[in-house]
């Protein structure tokens, strides 16, 4: 059986902690930042936790359990 080959997309845009959970950037923070608040932008900083519904399928891509 051959291996499952890694989305390469996926590995770009997701982490696995160590414990298991799937983290991503969040969204809005790319461009057309002049015009959003600095409360906003703050906000859009950091990783968050993929949701439940989404981590089988993101798991799948990364070659993951």
């Amino acid at each position: 059986m051959p291996k499952i080959k890694t989305h390469s997309g996926a590995a770009k845009r997701f982490r696995i902690t160590p414990t298991g959970k799937v983290k991503r950037s969040g969204a809005y923070a790319g461009h057309l930042l002049e015009h959003k608040s600095k409360d906003q932008k703050r906000n859009y900083k950091g990783s968050f936790e993929v949701s439940s519904g989404d981590r089988k399928n993101v798991k799948k891509m990364l070659g993951v359990g």
